[in-house]
């Protein structure tokens, strides 16, 4: 499920829940033991527990949903305006080698936004917009694309020993056939 930017449910989904934790009010006045209530609305039975504590101590209401988990430090557009100061490279901010870091990323949200994220919470933010962690093929600065290819199309082919087809092969390291 991908989560909706304030993370947790959407409000569809809280909206559902919340008519579910209702229904379970009705149950529990009519007398239901916790056990009926997560059979009949296929809960956990942890959490027809937990909405009796929460209705013992404060009746309906307190079963009511209380909005999203958490709101987003970063809007739409500023999460745009993040993605593309992230595009331009780590060179740009003054890092050398060319790996975003959790932390660097953090460093670049406080500095474009004046906001604090965790580590983790630069993490959830970046896989909630679809990014993912990447591991960073290690290669030199002053790699020329066309000299390797013209190497593997040209030198390799007439370096390389061609194969024996005159004599039997055979996979096996015991075989008589190959000496």
């Amino acid at each position: 499920m991908r989560y909706a930017q304030g993370g947790g449910l959407t409000a569809a989904q809280r909206v559902k829940r919340e008519q579910l934790r209702l229904e379970a009010a009705e149950l529990f006045a009519s007398g239901y033991t916790d056990a009926h209530v997560a059979k009949d609305l296929r809960v956990s039975r942890m959490s027809a527990n937990r909405w009796r504590r929460a209705w013992a101590r404060g009746g309906s209401a307190a079963l009511a949903s209380k909005g999203p988990a958490s709101l987003p430090l970063l809007d739409e557009t500023q999460f745009a305006r993040l993605e593309a100061a992230l595009r331009r490279g780590p060179a740009a901010y003054g890092w050398d080698d060319q790996c975003w870091t959790l932390a660097r990323i953090r460093r670049v949200i406080g500095r474009m936004f004046h906001r604090s994220y965790s580590l983790p919470g630069v993490w959830k933010l970046l896989r909630r917009h679809g990014w993912s962690c990447q591991v960073p093929a290690r290669r030199a600065c002053e790699r020329d694309e066309d000299a390797i290819v013209v190497w593997k199309t040209e030198v390799w082919p007439a370096v390389e020993r061609p194969r024996r087809t005159w004599m039997p092969g055979s996979a096996s390291k015991t075989s008589a056939a190959g000496r």
